[in-house]
Order: C-alpha cells, then structure tokens, then sequence
C-alpha cells in the first residue's frame, strides 16, 4: 500500500487548504487518506461536501473536532498500516470514523480499535456525512459558507485524478477489490466530461485518469452507442486543452484504437499508457486467473510502438505468486527484457483475507520472494537506465511540479505521472518557474530513474 506523500498528509504535516479553512467558531475535520488515487478521490469528494455544510479542514490532529481516516484494505501490509494509522488518530484526537476499503470489514475495525466512532465501506459517502454529523453536528452560514467551484483537492492545484468508474467485473485470485467496491459501475461520460471541464477551468493542467478497469469504462451500459466508450471519452478529454494520462488500462483489444490519439501532438491525451501486465508466464497468468496471453502482449506493445514511437508504457507486476517456479520467473525476466517496459513496480505475493489465491497450492518461501523481487528491480533498473539515456540530448515538454528554496524545478515529461514515476530536474535559470508551467527543455543528464535538463530558449 502506498499513502499519500508528506505534504498531503494532515497527520504527518501541516497542508495549506486556503479555499478550505473553516471561518471562526465553525466545526472542523480532520482526513488521513491512505491507499490508491482512488481513495485520494474518494476523500476528495467527502471534504467537497462537508465544506459545503460548513466544514472547515484543519490540517492537524489538534485543530480537528473529528477526524476522518480513509482506509486501505487490499494486501494485509496496507489493513496493518490502516490499522495503525486508527490508532494514532485515536491517540491524537479521541473522535475517529472509518471509511474506505479496509470500512467493509467493521468488526475487523472495531475488534481492534472498539471506540471508533462509526465504520463506512468504500465510497458511502452519505454514510460518511451522517456519521460525521452525528460526531460534529454541522452549523453553517449561508452567508459565508459556500461551495468552491472546484471542490476541495488534497493534490497541488496544477494536476488532479479524475476517476470514471467504480467496481470492477473480473474475478483476478489475488484481489478483493470486487467484493469490497462491486462490479463495474461507470460515470456517464457528460458527467466525467463536465467535472473536467470545471476541473480545467480552475486551473489543472493535467488530468489523471483513474479507476479499477478505465479501458472497460462505459461497458456496462446497456443500450451503449459505442462498443467501446473510453475511445469517445479520451478524445473529448483531449481536446480541454489540458495533459490526459490513463492509469490502469487492462489490455483489452481495443487499446489499440487509443494509441492514434496519443500519437497526434495536437491531441491532449498523452502517450502513457499504465497497464498492470502482473506477470509474463502464460500458467501463472492462469493461475492468476488473468488473460494468459503473454505472447500476444508482446505483439500488441510492438504494434502501438509502431504507430506511437514515443509511447511509455508503464506496469505493475507480482512475485513469488503460489506455485511460480524459478523457470517461470526466469521466463519473467525474458519476457521484461523483450518488452523493455519504461516503468516497472513490483510486488512480492501477499495473502489478503478473502481471495481465492490464498488456497492454491506450493506458497513461495518469503526469502525467495526476496531474493526474486531483488532480480527482478535490478532488472527493471537496468532497462530504465538504458531507456533514459537515449532521451540525453532530446528537447522535451515538461510541467512544473516544484521549485525549491535553491531554484532548483522538480519537474515531470509526459512519461512520468505524479508521485510514481521519476523527474526531470532543472537546476539552473528555473527561479521564475512556478509549479503548474509547461516548458520545454534539452535533457542533458539522465540517472536511473531521473532526468536532468536545461531550459531552452
């Protein structure tokens, strides 16, 4: 599980919310969000409608007359850090309700952390405000308390996610996130378009396209014009005049009809494409209950190179899956250095309560695991090194995320999403750079997983 960073977290730092601060005398939140972009959303949205009853959002512990803690519960490592991120707001602040994954599993809360306030499941978000009211009635002023048009963002103010869907429609023997968020359930794009839009309208530059499954948004309507409604939605969030990147693509054939509108430089949808592979040996794909069509992956990564040369491509894999031999993780390895993918994660195999996984048979030893995910990141190291340095020298549109107090500009290309992927840096002539800027550099260094550059004329 990964929380959000530093500054996003009002337990671990004081964040500046100025469109949020509660007027004097008026109740205040607190919100820990822990998890995925989508929980980011997910508390996004809560704080909008409780400082549009008159919430204020106090950034500590000690400003907040109740604090909200927005839970992961996918691997038993994240319920562990959920459970402990309770605890401390308990210890801090006394008044807690529990939201989020790790929420549609009450009595595992509340046997552990009893004095909770109240446990919601992910995105009840009703649920979420009665508790709240209960905990802190709310006491607003319609003459000062008004919602802002662009809702509240726990993310800086020049990039924002954008989910489009809940739920999810397959039945992967690792994961429970279809038993704790449902099937696919997909905005209607006029709604997703219309959030966008406001979105670019105060100032995003850049759109973050989440879900569980964004390639099969827009499926599961019945009476659907189109066979496959994320092609229509990618263009009409193209053409907002802000960054598109699309997170969490499951492969599906029609992905290749997307790669057109990233190839076009006129086309606001970025070419990055974050499809979560997993692994690359059909039998442990099946065993995954995931598409096991590994070599006809490679054919599809080599087809949208082909008509999109400056394609990254970004994937999530698992090691130490039950029953993966040492041929089969070697396969891994093969298969990684034919796809040359430009950004790699991984993960070693948890069990996580309730998935089908946890009762196949031959569980890796947890020092395998070790030693696997060790060869595979040297691995993935490797091919990112090489991949960076031969950007040295090429001129690149970059967006400003940072500038700190030595004028020195943390800054991403369009190959690199926020908080996962790495940075270009600029260390000279970039003081009048502000985050939110789109300019252009001449790569003249490059690291591991780093870049470094130059502003041009």
């Amino acid at each position: 599980m990964t929380s959000n960073p530093p500054n996003l977290r009002p337990d671990l730092a004081h964040m500046t919310l100025p469109e949020a601060q509660a007027r004097r005398g008026g109740p205040t939140i607190g919100m820990v969000s822990l998890g995925c972009p989508k929980a980011l959303v997910d508390s996004e949205r809560i704080l909008t409608r409780l400082r549009a009853e008159g919430y204020g959002i106090s950034p500590d512990y000690a400003g907040a007359d109740a604090v909200i803690v927005n839970t992961c519960g996918f691997l038993d490592s994240a319920k562990a850090e959920s459970l402990e991120a309770i605890g401390e707001a308990l210890q801090e602040n006394g008044k807690v309700i529990v939201t989020g994954c790790l929420g549609a599993e009450p009595e595992y809360i509340t046997g552990v952390h009893p004095k909770v306030l109240a446990v919601t499941g992910p995105h009840q978000y009703e649920q979420v405000l009665d508790a709240v009211h209960g905990a802190v009635p709310p006491d607003p002023d319609p003459f000062v308390d008004l919602l802002p048009a662009s809702g509240v963002t726990l993310t800086p103010r020049h990039y924002s996610y954008l989910k489009i869907s809940e739920g999810c429609n397959h039945k992967c023997k690792f994961c429970i996130i279809p038993d704790m968020r449902g099937r696919l359930q997909s905005r209607p794009a006029r709604a997703v378009l219309r959030e966008a839009e406001k979105l670019v309208e105060s100032g995003v530059k850049e759109l973050l396209v989440i879900s569980q499954d964004t390639s099969a948004f827009g499926t599961d309507w019945k009476d659907r014009e189109v066979k496959a409604p994320i092609l229509p939605l990618a263009r009409d969030l193209g053409s907002l005049g802000a960054w598109v990147r699309l997170h969490y693509v499951y492969p599906y054939p029609h992905v290749r009809e997307l790669i057109p509108l990233m190839a076009d430089p006129a086309n606001g949808v970025l070419p990055y494409l974050d499809i979560p592979f997993q692994h690359g040996h059909p039998e442990v794909l099946k065993r995954m209950a995931r598409p096991a069509a590994s070599a006809r992956t490679l054919d599809e990564i080599a087809a949208w190179r082909a008509d999109c040369p400056e394609i990254t491509l970004r994937s999530t894999f698992i090691v130490g899956y039950p029953g993966e031999t040492e041929a089969e993780f070697d396969y891994l390895l093969d298969w990684l250095d034919e796809a040359q993918l430009d950004r790699v994660g991984c993960f070693q195999y948890e069990n996580v309560a309730g998935a089908r996984s946890n009762d196949l048979p031959d569980h890796v030893a947890p020092e395998v695991k070790q030693e696997r995910w060790d060869r595979f990141m040297a691995k993935a190291q490797e091919i990112s090194e090489a991949r960076l340095a031969a950007k040295v020298g090429k001129t690149l549109p970059v967006i400003v995320d940072d500038l700190d107090e030595d004028g020195i500009a943390t800054c991403r290309t369009m190959a690199d999403a926020p908080e996962i992927d790495g940075n270009l840096f600029i260390d000279e002539g970039a003081e009048a750079l502000k985050p939110g800027d789109i300019v252009t550099v001449e790569v003249d260094e490059a690291g591991e997983y780093d870049l470094w550059g130059r502003l041009t004329a």
